[in-house]
């Protein structure tokens, strides 16, 4: 029988969550500016409101009001579906990522988490994996060689680096023996030594590095942002977008930014786990040691994850205005001929760990 509150917990849920990174998307765009001004000596965004907070707003107004130009040769059904192509899954991916464990009201376990699938982490990348049609497509439908190529090159780009992911996410499961990303998240509350986290960052440091550097490859960001390329392929797979279509080629991006910080936070830095937390408690006269209420210890984990989240996503950005971009050439090569062998060394060693029971 259909549990009808359940249904609409968990609706309104993914509105809220929904909405929570369609407002953090418009707020990157701020934070790309104002670090990057921080960065280099300058002032940044500070004429909309006040310190610019409205400047996201002003941002939005502009790309409605502008022109939506559509080339006269272009493939317009396709061209018109290639930025949908590309955001959707760049919002669907976020449905597995738990951003917190339980909480108990009136009677009811509510899990947080949109959707707790058994094979979650499959589940993110066969959608992720999706959002190269939109921009293959995008590049193609505009009947413009600069943007085939920013097309072509994403296609490359996006397969060199899912595998070498891939990878080193088999180390991750290895250990934790689960694909369901609750569960990850779950296993590192456990402690070494009753010390130290089980933190995936400990058990896979070689792995998180691959993974970290993988990341940015997928999202399209400094230095691996060679499918735009603006001094080579003028804007790249976009050139020939404007208005509403290019927001959203430019919204999937900062989407995918922000989903990839959340499994950047599940798999090796704990996810919603706070380490000792449930360990602590208040001294109250009478009643001797109190433990905090469940729904007090929930909240608590939903901030810890979105803490780790957006410690991450300043990391993106903050690596956007420090490194340079790389070449073509090098890319791939540090992804099939470095990332590559080093995902299955990291799977040989962390078998090789585990039979010796040291992990």
């Amino acid at each position: 029988m259909v549990d009808y509150i359940t249904v609409a917990i968990y609706t309104v849920m993914s509105i809220v969550v929904f909405m929570l990174i369609l407002t953090t998307v418009a707020f990157l765009t701020l934070a790309e500016r104002r670090i990057s001004a921080f960065m280099q000596d300058r002032l940044g965004p500070n004429r909309v409101g006040p310190w610019g907070l409205f400047q996201p707003v002003a941002d939005g107004i502009k790309f409605i009001m502008k022109e939506d130009i559509t080339p006269l040769e272009a493939n317009k059904l396709l061209y018109t579906l290639a930025p949908i192509a590309t955001i959707i899954p760049a919002m669907l991916t976020f449905a597995v990522v738990p951003f917190g464990h339980d909480l108990f009201l009136h009677g009811r376990v509510i899990n947080l988490q949109i959707a707790n699938l058994n094979v979650g982490i499959l589940y993110v990348f066969a959608i992720a994996s999706m959002g190269i049609f939109g921009i293959i497509i995008g590049g193609w439908a505009s009947n413009n060689k600069y943007s085939l190529l920013g097309g072509l090159r994403s296609a490359s780009q996006f397969i060199s680096y899912e595998i070498s992911m891939g990878l080193a996410v088999i180390g991750i499961l290895m250990v934790y023996g689960s694909l369901k990303l609750n569960d990850i998240a779950l296993y590192q509350g456990s402690l070494w030594f009753n010390a130290i986290p089980k933190w995936g960052i400990l058990v896979q440091p070689l792995g998180f590095i691959i993974f970290l550097v993988s990341v940015f490859a997928e999202t399209n960001r400094v230095p691996f942002d060679l499918p735009e390329a603006e001094s080579e392929l003028v804007g790249g797979y976009h050139t020939e977008y404007s208005s509403m279509k290019f927001a959203f080629f430019f919204m999937g991006e900062y989407a995918n930014m922000i989903t990839a910080s959340a499994l950047i936070a599940t798999l090796y830095f704990g996810g919603w786990q706070i380490p000792y937390l449930h360990n602590i408690g208040f001294i109250i006269p009478k009643f001797g040691i109190v433990h905090m209420q469940q729904w007090l210890v929930a909240i608590l984990e939903v901030l810890s994850f979105v803490i780790k989240v957006g410690f991450f996503l300043f990391f993106f950005l903050w690596v956007r205005w420090t490194l340079p971009r790389f070449r073509f050439d090098q890319l791939t090569a540090l992804g099939w001929k470095v990332l590559i062998p080093l995902g299955i060394l990291n799977i040989v060693i962390t078998g090789a760990l585990i039979m010796l029971r040291i992990i």
